[in-house]
C-alpha cells in the first residue's frame, strides 16, 4: 500500500516536472515568435493536466500570434470551463472583448481578475496590461496603473513583497510607451531595469528602439534594433522590425534590398510549422524582386488554405502587385472584393493607404465618374491618416497636401490644423507656414458664388495665430486684413482697417518686394475713406497706390464718381459704388 502511494507521488512529481518544462518551452517559443511550436507545447500541457489554466491562457496567446482569433477565444473559453473563475483566463477573455470592440465588457473582466489577485499576480497583471497596450481601444492609463500596482511594495509585509522580473519591467515600459509623448523617457528607464535583471534581453533593447522610432530618432532606433540582433542573433522579432523599418516608404528608411535581407533572416529563424506565414513572406520576397506575376500566382495558391487574417494579407499583396505592374483595374477589383469581404471596420491602415493609391491611379474620360473615383481616393487617404493609433506628422501633412491638390480646400485646411494640433501635442512649435496653410486654405474655401463667412472666420483665426506667434512677419497681419476685407467687400465698415494699417507700417520698408500686398491694402483703405467721405485720407492712399498701380480701376471709378458729383451737384442720385478689389 505504502509502495503504491509512493509510486503515485513519484508519478505526480514526474508529470509536474514535464508540465513545467513544457510551459517553459512554450514561453520560450513565444518569446522568439515561434507561435506554432508554442501552441503544440501548450496543447501537451493541457493534455497532461486539463485543469492547468496557464496552459489554456498561453495556448490562446499562441493562437492570437497565429492570427486565429476564433481558436484563441475557444482556448480561453475551454479553459474557463475546466478552471472556472481563473483570473488569468478571465483576463484572456477580456482581451477578446477588446478585440471585438467591447471595451466595457473587457474592463469588467479585467477588474474581476485584478480583484481576485489583489493586483499582485505577475502573469495576470501582465495579461491585463498587455491587452490594454496592444489592442486598439485598450485603456493605456489602466495598463500603466495595473503594472505600477503590481510593482509597488510600499507597506507590504515581507512575505507579500513582489519580486519583479525582467518581463514585468518590459510590460511597464510598454505601458509608458503606449502613452507616448513625455512618457518615452520613462519607457526607456523601465526597459533599462529589465536589462539590469537580464543583460542579454533582446526584447528590451528592441523596444527601446520602438521608443526612439516614435520620437523620430531614426538612427538611434535602427541602432537599437541592430544591437538587439547582436545580443541575440536568434531573436526573430527584431529582424521582422528591421524588415518593417526598411520597407516603410519614408526618407532615411526605405530600402528594398535591406528590407529583403532582413525578411530573409527572419524567415530563416521562423517557425517551420507555420507554413502559410512562411509562404506568405516568400511571396513578399518575390514582390520585392519585382516578380509581380510570381507573387500574384503564389499568393493566389495560398488563399484557399489561409485563415481569414492571412486571406486579407494575401489579397492585399495581390492587389498591390497588380498596381505595381500597372494593372490598376485588376488592382481595384481585387481590393474591392477583399475589402468588402473583410468589412471596412476590420481593415487596417495599410489597406486604406493601398485603396487610396489604387483609386488615385484610375483615370476615366467621363468627368462625373472620375470625380467619384477621386473622392474615394481622398476618403481612403483620410481614413489611412485617422485609423492608426500612432499619430504621424508626415501622414497628416500628406493628407492635407492631397486635398489641396484636389482643390478640396476646406478639408485641406482641416488636416493642416490637425497637423498643427499634433505638433503642439508633441511639444513642437508650429512654424509660420503651418498657420498660413490653415488660413490660406480656408480663405480659398470661402470663395464661391457667395462668400462663405464661416470659412473666412476660420481663416481669420488661423492668421491671427500667425500674427500672434510671428508678429515680426508681415504675412499674418496682411492676411488678417484680407479675411476681414472678404467680409467687407465694399470697404464700408472698416473691418480690415487696423490689420492693413499694421501691415503697411511694416511693408513700406520694402515697397518693391511687397508691391502686390500694398496694392491690396492701399486700395481697401482708399475706398474705405472714399465711402466715409474723408477726402484727406482717401487722397493719401490714392497717392500711395498710383505709383504702384497706375491703371488701378478703383482709382478710375472714384475719380469718375467725384467728377460726376462735382459736375452735377444738384442731382440726388447716389454715386456709383467703388469696391476694394
Amino acid at each position: 500500500m505504502n509502495k503504491r502511494i509512493s509510486t503515485l507521488i513519484a508519478l505526480l512529481f514526474l508529470a509536474s516536472g514535464v508540465m513545467a518544462q513544457s510551459i517553459e518551452d512554450g514561453l520560450k517559443k513565444l518569446y522568439y515568435g515561434k507561435y506554432a511550436g508554442a501552441k503544440q507545447d501548450f496543447e501537451k500541457v493541457i493534455a497532461a493536466k486539463p485543469t492547468e489554466d496557464r496552459g489554456y491562457y498561453y495556448l490562446g496567446i499562441s493562437e492570437l500570434g497565429l492570427e486565429n482569433t476564433q481558436a484563441a477565444t475557444a482556448a480561453f473559453q475551454k479553459g474557463l470551463q475546466a478552471v472556472p473563475n481563473s483570473p488569468l483566463l478571465t483576463a484572456g477573455m477580456g482581451r477578446m472583448d477588446l478585440l471585438s470592440g467591447n471595451a466595457s465588457a473587457a474592463r469588467q473582466k479585467f477588474d474581476a481578475a485584478n480583484t481576485t489577485t489583489k493586483g499582485k499576480n505577475g502573469e495576470v497583471a501582465r495579461a491585463i496590461a498587455d491587452a490594454n497596450t496592444e489592442v486598439k481601444g485598450g485603456d493605456r492609463n489602466f495598463a500603466l496603473t495595473t503594472m505600477q500596482t503590481l510593482l509597488n511594495n510600499e507597506g507590504a509585509k515581507k512575505r507579500d513583497v513582489y519580486n519583479a522580473t525582467a518581463t514585468d519591467y518590459i510590460e511597464l515600459g510598454d505601458a509608458f510607451r503606449s502613452l507616448g509623448g513625455e512618457n518615452g523617457g520613462k519607457a526607456i528607464a523601465a526597459y533599462e531595469k529589465a536589462l539590469e535583471l537580464e543583460a542579454n534581453n533582446a526584447e528590451a533593447v528592441m523596444k527601446q528602439g520602438h521608443v526612439n522610432y516614435n520620437a523620430k530618432l531614426l538612427q538611434q532606433a535602427v541602432g537599437d534594433y541592430a544591437k538587439a540582433a547582436t545580443l541575440d542573433p536568434n531573436y526573430a522579432p527584431v529582424f521582422y522590425e528591421l524588415y518593417q523599418f526598411y520597407y516603410t516608404p519614408k526618407p532615411q528608411q526605405f530600402s528594398l534590398p535591406k528590407a529583403k535581407e532582413n525578411l530573409q533572416k527572419y524567415l530563416s529563424l521562423s517557425d517551420p510549422n507555420d507554413r502559410i506565414k512562411n509562404e506568405y513572406y516568400l511571396a513578399s520576397i518575390m514582390f520585392f524582386d519585382k516578380d509581380y506575376d510570381g507573387a500574384i500566382a503564389k499568393a493566389k495558391s495560398l488563399v484557399p488554405q489561409a485563415n481569414d487574417s492571412y486571406k486579407t494579407k494575401l489579397n492585399r499583396m495581390i492587389a498591390d502587385a497588380y498596381l505595381q505592374k500597372g494593372d490598376s483595374l485588376n488592382a481595384k477589383q481585387t481590393f474591392d472584393e477583399y475589402s468588402q469581404k473583410t468589412g471596412e471596420d476590420k481593415l487596417e491602415p495599410i489597406d486604406f493607404k493601398l485603396g487610396s493609391e489604387i483609386y488615385g491611379r484610375i483615370k476615366y474620360q467621363d468627368s462625373a465618374t472620375q470625380e467619384q473615383i477621386d473622392t474615394k481616393a481622398l476618403n481612403y487617404l483620410e481614413k489611412y491618416a485617422s485609423s492608426d493609433t500612432v499619430k504621424d506628422l508626415d501622414r497628416y501633412e500628406s493628407v492635407a497636401k492631397a486635398f489641396n491638390a484636389a482643390r478640396v480646400y476646406n478639408k485641406s485646411a482641416e488636416w493642416y490644423q490637425k497637423y498643427i494640433d499634433l505638433k503642439t501635442e508633441l511639444k513642437e512649435k508650429p512654424a509660420a507656414v503651418d498657420y498660413f496653410n490653415v488660413g490660406f486654405n480656408y480663405y480659398r474655401a470661402s470663395a464661391g458664388v457667395t462668400t462663405d463667412t464661416n470659412m473666412l472666420n476660420k481663416s481669420g483665426e488661423a492668421f491671427t495665430q500667425l500674427a500672434t506667434n510671428y508678429p515680426e512677419l508681415t504675412t499674418g497681419h496682411y492676411w488678417q486684413g484680407m479675411t476681414s476685407a472678404g467680409k467687407d467687400v465694399e470697404a464700408k465698415t472698416g473691418l480690415a482697417l487696423p490689420y492693413f494699417e499694421k501691415y503697411i507700417s511694416m511693408a513700406e520698408v520694402d515697397s518693391a518686394k511687397n508691391k502686390a500686398g500694398l496694392v491690396k491694402a492701399y486700395t481697401y483703405l482708399m475706398v474705405y475713406y472714399y465711402n466715409k467721405d474723408d477726402k484727406t485720407n482717401m487722397q493719401k492712399y490714392m497717392d500711395k497706390l498710383l505709383p504702384l498701380d497706375p491703371n488701378s480701376e478703383p482709382i478710375k471709378q472714384i475719380k469718375d464718381n467725384l467728377s460726376n458729383k462735382n459736375a452735377a451737384p444738384a442731382k440726388t442720385n447716389a454715386p456709383a459704388k467703388a469696391k476694394a478689389k
